[in-house]
């Protein structure tokens, strides 16, 4: 848009130095001259007054330019203005470093001589002819400097003169080249963000089955040896019935049979074979239990829910942590006669409850006599099921107790505690939809409480 200049001054003349070579004439006297020369002073003070108002009009006039041309200058999005035909008539800077063409050499050029394919050119020319006069927002594909298509969300604002009649159309882009990039860089860095925390919620859990380990190993050893005990009487017995059966198919005598019978004992290996065989499958099945419990406890969370009984899934936490611990503190817990019923994952779960009832024993490790207790408590109503462990330890100090679940914050001495215990349980418990909190109990220690719904909540 051309700046507009200042007028330039001109002389006005003066109405007195007229009025000296002014001949009198006949019938006039000095009466009407006085009248001549006041309306000259006043038509020469008004326009002594246009000129100053001309002048201020064009000074803001050039200052309302300047500003419209620094707005268009300093915009980050393309700015381009054409006229009824698609003939581009105004562009910004941010426009033309796009293209690598400078003002003159856009201005007059048709909008569809820089889009970059067909597609485009029809979408901006049914944008231009919309008569529905509301801006439009389409997606077109530019060519830039290099000549290589650059997409950009246009958006398309009839200009409108008088009586709303159609000028042209204005048009405000932004490449969005740069931020689909951003988009898809944000994407991968959340799914490596997902697979690292993930990742890290296994190495705690195997951190925390590692602690449990000496427990499991001695809890895996009574239904071992039982097997390989009533194993290797198995192998006696068939021994021995293997001999008897050797002296049947020789058809030895009646007496001979009936001594033999006697000295292998036969009648007390037919009668202990139930009870042995009984004794060997329930060795075997506590030993599958304990190994399928470490396999739920051990594997990957597959965002499965199903439904639990929470008291079940306490109790074989409990189990493990008091098989874990060299002199296990008392545990008070009485398991309510009603079912907690829960929607969850359950190695998850059970890995909250551990870690929750391994820092109580923990916390009540340095304590002796009356303070080296445990208490677990839990309960349900018609929308929540809430577990409490407390214990008899020191506490927690109030300048921590903000902290208590920001990763790797831990009160533990160093090689003894990662701090990612509470922070990774605290997270699990938000994904089940719940709540994990700790407070210093009334009674003595800290006290934790996890709350979460109930399965068969309204």
């Amino acid at each position: 848009m051309a700046s507009r200049q200042s007028l330039p001054a001109r002389p006005l003349p003066d109405p007195c130095s007229s009025l000296d070579r002014i001949e009198p004439l006949e019938g006039i006297d000095e009466t009407a001259w006085l009248d001549v020369i006041q309306k000259m002073e006043q038509v020469y003070t008004q326009l002594i007054d246009d000129e100053v108002k001309l002048e201020q009009k064009n000074a803001e006039l050039e200052l309302q330019q300047q500003f419209i041309a620094s707005v268009m200058s300093s915009m980050s999005d393309v700015l381009l203005v054409c006229d009824r035909n698609g003939r581009i008539e105004q562009v910004n800077r941010a426009l033309c470093e796009l293209v690598g063409r400078s003002e003159a050499e856009l201005i007059g050029q048709p909008v569809a001589l820089w889009l970059a394919d067909a597609a485009s050119q029809e979408r901006a020319q049914w944008a231009m002819q919309d008569s529905a006069g509301q801006g439009l927002v389409i997606e077109l594909n530019l060519l830039d400097r290099h000549g290589q298509p650059l997409s950009v969300d246009a958006s398309c604002t009839p200009r409108l003169g008088g009586a709303r009649r159609r000028l042209g159309t204005v048009w405000v882009g932004r490449p969005t080249g740069e931020l689909k990039r951003a988009y898809h860089e944000l994407q991968a860095a959340h799914a490596a963000l997902k697979s690292a925390q993930q990742q890290l919620l296994h190495s705690e859990k195997m951190a925390s089955l590692g602690q449990l380990v000496a427990g499991v190993a001695h809890e895996l050893n009574n239904p071992i040896s039982f097997v390989l005990g009533n194993t290797h009487a198995l192998q006696k017995y068939c021994k021995r019935l293997q001999s008897y059966l050797d002296a049947l198919h020789q058809r030895q005598s009646e007496a001979e049979l009936a001594d033999l019978r006697q000295r292998l004992r036969i009648d007390h290996l037919l009668s202990d074979l139930p009870e042995l065989m009984a004794g060997t499958l329930e060795g075997a099945q506590r030993t599958a239990d304990i190994v399928q419990g470490l396999k739920r406890f051990s594997a990957m969370d597959r965002q499965q829910r199903v439904r639990l009984d929470l008291a079940e899934v306490l109790e074989r936490a409990l189990l493990w942590v008091q098989k874990g611990q060299a002199q296990a503190p008392r545990i008070d817990w009485v398991r309510p006669p009603q079912p907690l019923p829960v929607l969850g994952s359950d190695g998850p779960l059970q890995q909250v409850l551990t870690n929750l009832l391994q820092n109580a024993c923990d916390a009540v490790a340095d304590q002796i006599g009356a303070r080296r207790w445990v208490r677990i408590e839990a309960d349900a109503d018609a929308l929540a099921v809430r577990v409490r462990v407390c214990d008899g330890g020191a506490g927690i100090a109030p300048e921590h107790l903000s902290r208590i679940f920001d990763p790797f914050f831990t009160t533990k001495p160093v090689g003894q505690g990662t701090g990612l215990g509470l922070s990774i349980s605290y997270g699990i418990v938000e994904e089940h939809g719940g709540h994990l909190s700790a407070r210093n109990s009334a009674d003595a220690g800290a006290e934790f409480e996890l709350s979460l719904p109930r399965a068969d909540a309204p």
